[in-house]
């Protein structure tokens, strides 16, 4: 498969493959067209769901214009099935009030769907996932792509962003104030939430937080919503 390499533009846009040339030959051929988010046991592609309670799906409107992407499922999804219900969700929830727009009326989803931890002490800690199970989980998400067909994708962080654009090299310094385009698919790129709960000073938390607002204002506007 030929990648194009995104290139810059003059006013400041990137430009990458589009969604149906950035799945892997590889994860195509071994796609069970049986298979169906709506099932969880179906979420079985890579070996994270073994120590998983569950896997935790997308969830919100299937017409949303706006779907935003998260790395994975944390302790408290993963117990409930739900992306986005713990500390991080609620940071998102603010995020999305002070941006303007309605948590019911976005997708929201992570680009692994299984919690990967580690134990330590009796608390089981957020671990990221390897490049092969994003890669591996990278079929769920281009069928929650296609489902949905937003008009503009928010990855939030470096993991949902490498995601997004099924580039492992795609760095999040690089991408946060700009749009990115693929095919005809918007991505506007921020800091995840979870780095804006453990930045170092309150005064890091605060800048990282108006700049989430930022990027979520930024992308309500190119849905032509707001």
């Amino acid at each position: 498969m030929t990648t194009r390499t995104p290139r810059r533009r003059e006013d400041d846009l990137f430009i990458a493959s589009p969604a149906h040339e950035r799945t892997p030959a590889s994860v195509r051929e071994q796609v069970d067209p049986e298979q169906t988010p709506e099932s969880l046991e179906a979420y079985r592609r890579c070996t994270l769901w073994h120590d998983a309670t569950q896997a935790v799906p997308g969830a919100g409107s299937t017409h949303a214009t706006l779907m935003l992407v998260g790395e994975q499922p944390g302790d408290q999804e993963d117990q409930a099935s739900r992306p986005f219900v713990g500390p991080a969700g609620a940071l998102l929830d603010t995020v999305l009030a002070e941006a303007g727009i309605e948590r019911k009326a976005v997708y929201v989803t992570n680009a692994v769907k299984h919690f990967k931890w580690e134990l330590r002490g009796k608390r089981r800690l957020h671990k990221t996932p390897a490049q092969r199970e994003v890669e591996a989980c990278s079929y769920w998400l281009e069928r929650e792509l296609a489902k949905v067909r937003p008009k503009v994708v928010v990855a939030l962080g470096a993991t949902a962003l490498q995601a997004v654009l099924r580039d492992p090299k795609a760095r999040l310094a690089a991408h946060r104030d700009r749009v990115t385009h693929i095919g005809d698919l918007t991505v506007v790129a921020t800091w995840h939430p979870s780095y804006v709960l453990r930045a170092p000073s309150a005064q890091a938390r605060k800048t990282a937080l108006a700049q989430m607002i930022a990027a979520l204002l930024r992308a309500h506007a190119l849905t032509g919503q707001s």
